[in-house]
């Protein structure tokens, strides 16, 4: 008997674990790209998917937490279940789905080219001939600007972190940068070191490439998670928080999807 008490107690302390595990979350994210996210100096994580990811989780009757690692490894970082969903900007693109799975689109921020105002720069292959554009290694932009720009003369360069992307800008080793245009106007433009810096041209266009909107990257058949979340993202929908949030940290921008 006391075997079984004890094999029953074990197999209670298995269900009660289970259950908290089920309750809790773990983002994955790239901590240097304002205003999605960044952290003070302090060292508190802020951004628009910070408070969007516990406005989700606040939804979802969720404890999240979150994982710090470069852009270009979240993916795999996902794969091998350091976390479990990809908080960070990043957009639904044919590409990773063959990796990834995803919840619905959240929002959308279009990309454009950042550089020097007043130059003769146009963001195409031909506006481009002879330059040396910065790019986020793994983004779509890095994808955008080697499928489209590079094959027809335009120097292509990947960075791990964008604000290095920023800093050889300032310094004339970089021509441009293409970048998620919240991104730009927030982490460079708006700031001094931005002044005599400019979006230049309209926002790309290419679905294939530049993706759907952005949402939350979901391991490979992992239904039960996309479920929940899907949910809790239609709820903050329907209620205004998303939109409520993209005021406070995108300025002049429409993120709203489909």
């Amino acid at each position: 008997m006391k075997k079984m008490g004890a094999l029953m107690l074990s197999l209670g302390l298995l269900s009660v674990s289970g259950l908290a595990m089920a309750d809790a979350l773990r983002f994955g994210l790239e901590s240097e790209y304002p205003p999605f996210e960044s952290r003070t100096p302090a060292g508190e994580l802020v951004g628009f998917d910070i408070e969007l990811g516990k406005a989700v989780c606040g939804a979802a009757k969720l404890e999240c937490s979150w994982v710090e690692s470069s852009f270009d490894t979240l993916i795999a970082g996902l794969q091998a279940k350091k976390f479990d969903a990809i908080n960070s900007a990043m957009n639904i693109t044919e590409q990773r789905q063959q990796s990834i799975d995803f919840t619905v689109p959240i929002y959308r921020i279009p990309t454009q080219l950042v550089a020097r105002e007043g130059t003769d720069m146009a963001p195409t292959a031909e506006g481009l001939q002879g330059k040396n554009i910065g790019v986020l290694q793994g983004s779509i932009q890095e994808v955008y600007a080697k499928t489209h720009w590079e094959p027809k003369g335009v120097t292509v360069t990947s960075y791990k972190d964008q604000n290095m992307v920023y800093s050889d800008m300032l310094s004339g080793r970089l021509d441009g940068t293409l970048v998620m245009a919240a991104a730009g106007q927030a982490g460079f433009l708006s700031k001094p070191e931005g002044k005599g810096f400019a979006f230049i041209g309209a926002p790309l266009e290419d679905s294939k490439i530049l993706g759907s909107g952005i949402g939350f990257g979901l391991r490979k058949g992992d239904a039960a998670r996309k479920a929940q979340l899907d949910a809790a993202i239609a709820q903050l929908k329907a209620d205004g928080t998303v939109t409520r949030l993209a005021k406070k940290f995108f300025t002049g921008f429409d993120v709203s999807v489909n």
